[in-house]
């Protein structure tokens, strides 16, 4: 076996809840709290709500929390379910360095297996730095096609780990669990986000889904190969892999501490050029009838989402030109701004329409230390307004700060659970360490019935 593997799988076996520094953990729960209120908000949505229609069982093993719906289901469906609803609004986490979104790929799995199993509080933290570290080091390790998106990729590990952690694997069913669930990823596709297309919101579900799943297997007796990381992500998805990142200062180094939260409701490549024009506003309050056009200057990944006419909620959360001019309009760039009704304003489309969006070389070379955009608005009456950015707000050096946090959570989780019961949710999820049952949590979402039982 790859000495790096074996590194990495005695320090996943070995580490406890005690060896996670307090800043770490503090982390985690706030990236719990963002998570359960994105993937709340994200369930409103049609097509989550017939997906859900459709795949449960009410009477099937209802043990694992919908946190949307506030029912049960079995663990297998809530990891995928919950996944796919966490994607929906553009607003889960993410890490720079990954490049990728860690969270949403770890929590419904390990929150599924962790209620299921009646896992404490301090035991699903643990799972869910585990799995976002082991995960993002692939991500940073390799580099996945660019004709790839990330969703449903080295996720589907992080599930794994952290799915593994909670059942209390040894290093030999450890190993296994990540050969085994490194081959269950997705041929994804990046053009799914820049034509709308919305399978890409299921990639994140059916990598917690093959988390959970990876367990089954392993335990059913189903191998990997020997070393399914460096095969698949140094061959397969991407043509380099480093073995070496994925030990460099681990358990020293936390990735989950090195995240970003997002705002903006839309893809974070939009996010540089959201900043810059709120700059621009804060100085110089605008109507749309007044600009004559906006020219955008970014990097290279930033200047693809360019559709001046998405068609649908995704489509326009992955287009320059109606997050421009939608937070003209608006002044604000939350989730009803990019609704199917929103995407449908005949003001906001008028104005996209006069928004241009170019690549910058030399703002492309500033990457990935950087995410650069400079932002021309001018106006009917000949002047122009300028302001440029080099680094998206939010990013991990110049992350939001407690009282973000806990406006965002309210703001997506008071709509679907009330403010009195959003407030006792987020309070013992930022105690979650002091959670002897998950349950103890999550029964404020979903009740536990007489049939759920506990672990199996």
């Amino acid at each position: 076996m790859p000495e790096y593997l074996d590194q990495i799988v005695s320090y996943v076996c070995r580490t406890n809840f005690n060896d996670l520094p307090q800043p770490v953990v503090l982390r985690a729960k706030e990236v719990l709290a963002d998570t359960l209120a994105v993937i709340a908000s994200g369930a409103q949505e049609e097509e989550v709500k017939a997906l859900t229609g459709r795949l449960v069982d009410p009477i099937a093993k209802p043990v694992a929390t919908l946190v949307g719906p506030g029912t049960r289901t079995e663990p297998l469906k809530a990891a995928l379910i919950n996944g796919t609803a966490g994607t929906f609004l553009e607003l889960d986490e993410g890490n720079q360095f990954g490049r990728g979104h860690p969270a949403i790929h770890v929590v419904p799995a390990a929150l599924a297996v962790a209620e299921e199993g009646r896992r404490s509080g301090q035991e699903l933290l643990t799972a869910l730095v585990l799995g976002y570290e082991i995960g993002t080091r692939i991500g940073i390790a390799c580099k996945i096609r660019m004709s790839m998106h990330p969703h449903g990729t080295w996720g589907t590990v992080g599930a794994a780990v952290a799915v593994g952690k909670l059942m209390g694997y040894d290093e030999a069913a450890m190993k296994e669990m990540i050969n085994v669930s490194s081959s269950l990823g997705l041929a994804t596709s990046r053009k799914t986000m820049l034509e709308g297309g919305t399978v890409r919101n299921v990639y994140s579900g059916v990598s917690n889904f093959m988390g959970v799943l990876s367990h089954q297997l392993v335990q059913s007796g189903f191998t990997g190969e020997a070393d399914g990381l460096k095969t698949v992500y140094g061959s397969v998805v991407s043509d380099t892999f480093s073995p070496e990142v994925m030990t460099d200062e681990l358990g020293r180094r936390f990735e989950i501490a090195r995240n970003y939260f997002k705002m903006h409701a839309c893809c974070r490549y939009n996010h540089g050029t959201l900043d810059a024009l709120e700059r621009i506003l804060a100085k110089r309050p605008l109507k749309a009838e007044e600009v004559r056009s906006v020219d955008v200057e970014t990097y290279s990944l930033a200047a693809q989402l360019c559709d001046r006419n998405p068609q649908n909620m995704l489509a326009a959360k992955f287009s320059i030109p109606f997050a421009v001019a939608t937070l003209i309009v608006h002044g604000r760039t939350d989730v009803s701004c990019f609704s199917p009704q929103a995407v449908r304003t005949d003001a906001i489309q008028a104005l996209a329409k006069r928004v241009e969006v170019k690549e910058d070389p030399k703002l492309t070379a500033m990457m990935p230390a950087r995410r650069p955009s400079r932002v021309t608005v001018t106006l009917k009456n000949g002047e122009k307004l300028e302001a440029e950015v080099t680094m998206n707000k939010g990013d991990f050096e110049d992350p939001y700060g407690p009282a973000d946090l806990e406006k965002k959570y309210f703001s997506l989780a008071d709509p679907v659970w009330g403010h009195a019961k959003a407030e006792q949710i987020r309070s013992h999820l930022i105690a979650a360490d002091k959670i002897k049952d998950i349950n103890q949590v999550t029964s404020l979402i979903a009740p536990i019935s007489s049939a759920s039982g506990g672990a199996g």
